[in-house]
């Protein structure tokens, strides 16, 4: 009777909230396996380290989101650099903001092979290069390449993975890092307008975006210190985004089968559009926030133009920006304070929705004074830091965590077409018109519009919830089950966060989809 090998035994053990499994090699000594947890496939510090990478990526948004405003300073002088229209011309900040977002499954894909960290710093390097470059060019279409393509591509790859790297680190205090983070837009919307403004009376606009190019190689640095949560498992590959194993599955035979398949794969791990079909509320928020993008960011360009065409000063226009990041710096840390009661919970879409609603009803623009204007960036600083601090955690809330790169990716894409026809579209009513007073008109009806459509979608969502709770419950799988007898045709299974608990009873959200 010949000698069997030890038989492999697995330990269920419960620690920091996280179900481990580790497995018995022949040499006696244990190998931890990817984790099971209730909370993410690693346990977030909610703290430690992650303080750091707060302070990271607050100014990883400082020096991405709030750019574009900076713009608007320089919307003059490139008009009259490349006697271009205000169609054209609205076509730089557009871009650059478009591709931001649209960058988000390349975004994706950097972060799977390299990690955020590296991916931060590549788009550092990026959006540096492209402003640099943007300070030597001849036409405004070399433009639109440098400072929209370029740049763009820069923020993206920046901001997204330090998004991502924030919603690992922290869990219990998710709302209040997502707040505090926000203020990193705030803190670009305050001290990007006083510089570009320095610079420009200083330098001229091509000494200026040479400057700041300089300026945004920060994220650099910022990416730097994005240290990954590691696990033991593969010599310590760091362990971010991943869920649980799946078996590999066999590949298809032939050759555009095998390609049909990969492009499957791809596409479901990196643009979640299995999300978009199967879970109502992903489906509904994503909808909702697109519309929204085509017109929530045209004030932000416009409004420096605006008041410069009703003979007000350069600088004091721009002051108006400044005070709009003053507001969001002092507003934002008390908002996350404030909603990390636990009176919020599940309630963060209706304040979400009640605040974009309040952004758009605040037009006040039937003046162009400096006092008519500080009234209307006041109020529109209030609203913008309630809708910056709860977009991502309301997201997050929406979804598994493990899910949540593929699906900023995907919401990333559908926001990109409206950002980038919102603008031109704002230039051409201008050109069509001669005033920009028509402009703060149209985005306040589609951004009031969308937070209609939020709030009423949602509310109707959850009295479905309410109605369907006496819905005998699904059955669960096996507690101990092993990571490695995982169903083949099941597309993910995913596991819930502290925030996805409320959402636990909704039978549309789609959180186990088996084909």
């Amino acid at each position: 009777m010949e000698s069997k090998t030890p038989e492999q035994t697995h330990n269920i053990r419960q620690k920091n909230g996280e179900l481990m499994e580790s497995e018995e090699v022949e040499n006696g000594k244990s190998e931890p396996i990817v984790p099971v947890a209730m909370d993410g496939p690693v346990s977030a510090p909610d703290g430690g380290w992650g303080w750091v990478v707060l302070v990271s990526t607050i100014l990883v948004q400082a020096l991405t989101l709030g750019f574009s405003s900076c713009i608007g300073i320089f919307y003059t002088d490139l008009q009259t650099e490349f006697q271009a229209s205000n169609q054209e011309t609205s076509w730089v900040p557009s871009i650059m903001t478009s591709v931001l977002h649209a960058g988000g499954p390349f975004c994706s894909v950097m972060v799977e092979r390299f990690g955020c960290r590296t991916t931060v710093m590549v788009g550092g390097v990026l959006s540096g290069l492209g402003m640099a470059t943007s300070s030597f060019t001849h036409t405004i279409t070399e433009l639109y390449v440098t400072a929209g393509v370029i740049t763009g591509l820069g923020f993206c790859f920046s901001f997204q993975p330090a998004v991502t790297i924030l919603g690992h680190y922290f869990v219990r205090r998710r709302a209040f890092a997502n707040a505090m983070s926000s203020t990193g837009t705030a803190l670009g919307l305050y001290t990007l307008p006083l510089l570009g403004n320095y610079l420009h009376t200083e330098l001229g606009w091509r000494g200026s975006f040479l400057v700041l190019g300089a300026v945004l190689l920060n994220c650099c640095v910022c990416g730097a210190v994005m240290r990954p949560l590691w696990s033991h498992r593969h010599r310590g590959q760091p362990l971010m985004n991943h869920g649980p194993l799946q078996p590999e599955e066999e590949k298809p035979k032939g050759s555009m089968r095998a390609l049909w398949g990969g492009l499957k794969a791809a596409l479901h791990h990196h643009m979640a559009f299995d999300l978009l079909c199967n879970n109502l509320r992903y489906r509904v928020f994503s909808v909702g926030i697109t519309w929204m993008m085509l017109g929530f960011l045209v004030p932000l360009i416009y409004i420096v133009p605006y008041a410069t065409a009703h003979d007000m000063e350069q600088s004091r226009a721009a002051l108006l920006l400044s005070i709009l990041g003053i507001v969001n710096i002092m507003v934002r840390p008390s908002i996350g304070l404030l909603f990390s009661l636990p009176w919020f919970k599940g309630r963060y879409i209706y304040v979400f929705s009640a605040a974009v609603l309040m952004n758009r009803l605040s037009i006040c623009c039937i003046d162009a004074s400096f006092h008519v204007l500080l009234v209307y960036v006041v109020t529109y600083g209030l609203s913008m830091s309630v809708v910056g601090s709860l977009m991502f955690t309301v997201l997050m809330d929406t979804l598994d965590m493990s899910r949540f790169p593929a699906a900023l990716g995907l919401l990333a894409i559908m926001e990109s077409v409206t950002l980038l026809i919102g603008p031109p579209l704002a230039g051409i009513l201008v050109d069509r018109t001669g005033e920009y007073f028509y402009v703060f008109f149209a985005c306040s009806a589609t951004v009031a519009s969308s937070a209609v459509f939020l709030m009423v979608s949602f509310y109707c969502l959850d009295r479905k919830v309410l109605k369907g709770q006496q819905v005998p419950p699904q059955v669960s799988p096996p507690k101990h089950a092993s990571v490695h007898n995982v169903v083949p045709q099941c597309q993910y299974s995913s596991v819930p966060t502290k925030g996805d608990k409320d959402k636990a009873s909704d039978s549309e959200t789609g959180d186990v989809c088996c084909l």
